[in-house]
């Protein structure tokens, strides 16, 4: 069993959905040794998330974005308020959504469905780049 870890900073993005898949598989390079396995993508921070959706259609990641804003509005009366009117939201959007996604490995390619890739849901409105610790287990070739 191989085990590959690492910790990795995407640059920062203004808030809303945005495909990450590229960036990881990027830092990624012993991925194509691994004939079976998982990776595991964890994201260091408690005002963004990570989620697996449609890669294809730009217009997913805008209405994805909409529809968080209105289910998560800014004008809630929230008693966290320190950080700017976008935190508290923030956080209950990343819990909605989840700190990690699974992706199974299969011959040295992640088995992701046609349409689908990693998204770095972001939600505060000045985010600084996020960490990232990727993590492949698996069985290697």
């Amino acid at each position: 069993m191989t085990w590959i870890q690492k910790e990795i900073t995407v640059r920062a993005r203004r808030r809303g959905f945005h495909l990450i898949t590229r960036e990881v598989l990027a830092e990624l390079p012993d991925l194509g040794g691994i004939r079976v396995g998982m990776l595991h993508v964890f994201i260091k921070h408690t005002s963004a998330s990570l989620g697996i959706n449609e890669n294809a259609d730009p217009d997913v990641p805008v209405d994805l974005e909409m529809a968080f804003s209105k289910i998560v509005p800014e004008s809630f009366p929230y008693i966290h308020t320190m950080e700017g009117p976008d935190d508290m939201p923030a956080h209950i959007k990343a819990a909605m959504l989840g700190s990690s996604v699974t992706v199974p490995i299969t011959e040295g390619r992640l088995n992701l469905g046609t349409w689908q890739g990693i998204y770095l849901c972001e939600h505060r409105n000045h985010a600084s780049g996020r960490r990232l610790v990727l993590t492949i287990q698996g069985e290697a070739h």
